[in-house]
């Protein structure tokens, strides 16, 4: 503690004499202090200077000397050469934050966007501000192009490709080996970014026996790279983003829905499983049925919504057979474009209710309350 105290005051007075001198930006504050040789020394190995003298505004998280000393031996020479220039960088943008944020501010986030475009996390512990897994020592260090926020520990972007992610989960065998078999596996280790919406192996299972060995032969895989790029979409969309937007349109040129429900957030049908794992191209999401292009949601729900409206005329007018004749096709029709299990047996069983009754009346109304029940749970 008293090492603390004291080396968080050394840190402080050497702001406070600068910000006394004059108005300096972050780098020159930084060199000025003395404290942050290592960051500088980076700053410079990564050719960032020019950038962080900028006009900005920009928001550092300033690792001290102590804390890049606590990483692995050798870890900073390895960085520091030349070859290594662009995982430098990565690691370093990853504690710029773009714009002016202060300490109070940052604790109404729970995340932030960071210029390495990979979020850090942003909590209280015990009263301790924490950055990810570092804690805040010092903050709102004003800088004439920005502030900066001293931790005690170097943050660590993921590294890993989306592909490498999938493949240490081990629960995406098979989503890899259709990947392979589309060749898309060099795409989804590039630059991106991308945001994948990933089928666990159990959802691949969950699909029509053959479905997957029929997809994977070479003269259907213009089929499989247009299922598969319908889970991908341009650029790094967090969940909280998705669910504002409500729907993305897809590298295969459709769009999916995501919506949010009681039974949790949905992308088209399937339900989100974990959301925001970080990649170094991209994030994905984890999801648990395998999305079909052209069968989403909205479009299930506006098949519905005009199945009533050309239906209820024809109820109004005596027509009640031709009505639960329209209803029961338009759920035939719904039910072979979803794969949510939920909602094809609530239509599989409203269907065979139907069947058993006598009275057309009676046969629309089973299916008219069904499909009303299908319009509020489909978004």
């Amino acid at each position: 503690m008293k090492f603390w105290l004291t080396s968080s005051f050394s840190i402080l007075f050497g702001f406070a004499c600068i910000g006394h001198a004059r108005a300096a930006d972050i780098v020159d504050t930084a060199v000025g202090n003395g404290s942050f040789k290592t960051l500088v020394a980076a700053v410079q190995a990564a050719d960032l200077v020019d950038t962080l003298k900028g006009k900005g505004p920009f928001t550092v998280l300033a690792p001290t000397d102590e804390a890049f000393a606590k990483l692995p031996e050798g870890t900073i020479p390895e960085l520091l050469k030349p070859e290594n220039k662009a995982k430098l960088a990565a690691i370093l943008t990853y504690h710029v934050i773009p714009g002016s944020v202060e300490a109070k501010d940052a604790l109404n986030l729970a995340t932030a966007g960071t210029v390495n475009g990979q979020r850090v996390t942003c909590s209280l512990d015990g009263g301790q501000v924490m950055l990810n897994d570092a804690k805040l020592l010092i903050a709102d260090i004003e800088c004439d192009n920005g502030i900066i926020h001293v931790i005690d520990s170097v943050l660590l972007p993921s590294d890993k490709t989306i592909p490498q992610i999938a493949t240490e989960a081990g629960s995406f065998e098979t989503l890899l080996a259709a990947v392979g078999a589309a060749e898309l596996a060099e795409t989804l280790s590039g630059d991106g970014p991308f945001t994948v919406f990933a089928p666990t192996d159990d959802a691949f299972a969950a699909l029509p026996e053959g479905t997957v060995a029929d997809l994977v032969k070479p003269e259907n895989k213009a089929k499989l790279i247009e299922i598969l790029t319908y889970h991908v979409v341009a650029g790094r969309v967090y969940a909280d983003q998705a669910l504002a937007a409500r729907n993305a349109k897809t590298l295969q040129g459709g769009s999916i829905s995501v919506t949010a429900s009681g039974s949790g957030a949905k992308v088209n049908s399937a339900t989100l499983l974990k959301t925001d794992i970080e990649a170094s191209n991209g994030v994905i999401h984890v999801i648990d049925q395998v999305l079909l292009p052209g069968q989403s949601q909205a479009d299930c729900r506006q098949m519905i919504m005009n199945a009533i409206s050309r239906g209820v005329p024809m109820y109004n007018s005596g027509h009640h057979s031709a009505c639960a004749d329209l209803y029961e096709e338009t759920m035939v029709s719904v039910m072979k474009m979803t794969t949510d299990p939920h909602l094809r047996s609530r239509m599989h069983s409203a269907i065979s209710k139907a069947q058993h009754q006598r009275l057309a009346s009676r046969r629309a109304w089973t299916l008219r309350h069904c499909m009303d029940d299908m319009a509020v749970m489909l978004p």
